[in-house]
């Protein structure tokens, strides 16, 4: 079994924003493989289903972004996942926009809800794919609470599905492969 989980905030308020590209991502993904966020398990929302053979699920924790960990180590402990077959998927300010970096490891960079996970997994062998938001040294909470402009929803429209590409060469066990294939900026 693998657990796909994309970080956000739940509610309309931050639907279409940058911090909830995570959400967009697992969003697109269910639209793909026809699955239907129908199921709430340990906080989150779940799609269940099968991609290759295998079983996936596909997860918007609902706890608000800080408190990812407490959806995804319930979801994990309770279906007893390995950490190997957990993908984690969030915005990332320190990449420019339009910017995929795929990460088999590593320590939170500050994004609150990485560390929410780390920490409840405990573990930083966690596989991570962030999207590039951008930074805005004058705003950052209203930059990342904040919507896409229109040239950065035209950039992020190509993003998303790419992630999704990426998403499911990782289901494929092949990380490096994936991170030479889909570590880039995608601007044109």
């Amino acid at each position: 079994m693998k657990l796909i989980a994309g970080l956000g905030n739940p509610g309309k308020k931050y639907e279409a924003t940058r911090h909830n590209i995570g959400f967009m991502v697992v969003d697109f993904l269910a639209d793909i493989w026809k699955l239907d966020f129908s199921k709430t398990k340990e906080k989150g929302l779940i799609a269940e289903g099968y991609h290759n053979h295998e079983k996936i699920l596909l997860v918007k924790p609902q706890t608000y972004m800080n408190l990812s960990g407490v959806c995804v180590g319930g979801l994990v402990n309770f279906y007893k996942i390995p950490v190997e077959n957990v993908i984690v998927i969030y915005d990332d300010l320190d990449l420019e926009i339009g910017t995929i970096r795929i990460r088999p490891s590593g320590s939170s960079g500050g994004h609150k809800g990485m560390q929410s996970i780390i920490n409840h997994l405990n573990t930083n062998e966690i596989i991570r794919i962030k999207l590039g938001i951008g930074r805005n040294e004058d705003a950052t909470i209203d930059h990342v609470l904040g919507i896409f402009d229109h040239k950065e929803w035209e950039i992020i429209k190509r993003v998303i599905p790419k992630a999704g590409e990426a998403v499911e060469k990782l289901l494929s066990g092949d990380i490096e492969r994936a991170m030479n294939l889909y570590n880039r900026k995608y601007l044109d």
